[in-house]
């Protein structure tokens, strides 16, 4: 049986050998939590952008559904998004017009954006014709 004064002698040596080991462990685990951080923010961007194109698809159909030359209606209320250059389509299939707007989301947050594609988001919104 090993005496109490042996056994507080161990411990005290394990102790001197464990110290600093939190440090190490977060020095390893930091660039690991740095690009969770990034890949939630460039996620969280893109679902901003899918959010503004689809009020801008949404606006675009409204105004080309009322108005008299629906495809120059719906460009002109897309173009006032709060994002960069939208490509608007519009089609008018009997009394229903469409409109499809795109817009290429580039991934441009630091270390995320090397390694993801750019994203494509896109929305159609189909409405009804009403007379202008």
């Amino acid at each position: 049986m090993r005496s109490r004064a042996a056994c507080e002698r161990r411990r005290g040596r394990r102790g001197r050998r464990d110290r600093g080991q939190a440090a190490v462990e977060l020095a390893l685990c930091i660039p690991f939590v740095c690009l969770l951080v990034l890949g939630v923010v460039q996620v969280a961007i893109i679902v901003r952008d899918r959010i503004v194109v689809v009020a801008a698809a949404r606006e675009g159909a409204r105004a080309a559904s009322v108005s008299a030359s629906p495809a120059a209606a719906a460009a002109r209320a897309a173009a006032g998004s709060a994002i960069g250059p939208l490509r608007t389509s519009t089609a008018i299939a009997g009394s229903a017009v469409t409109v499809t707007v795109r817009y290429v989301d580039r991934t441009d947050v630091p270390l995320i954006g090397a390694l993801l594609p750019d994203v494509t988001v896109e929305s159609s919104i189909t409405m009804v014709l009403e007379p202008p």
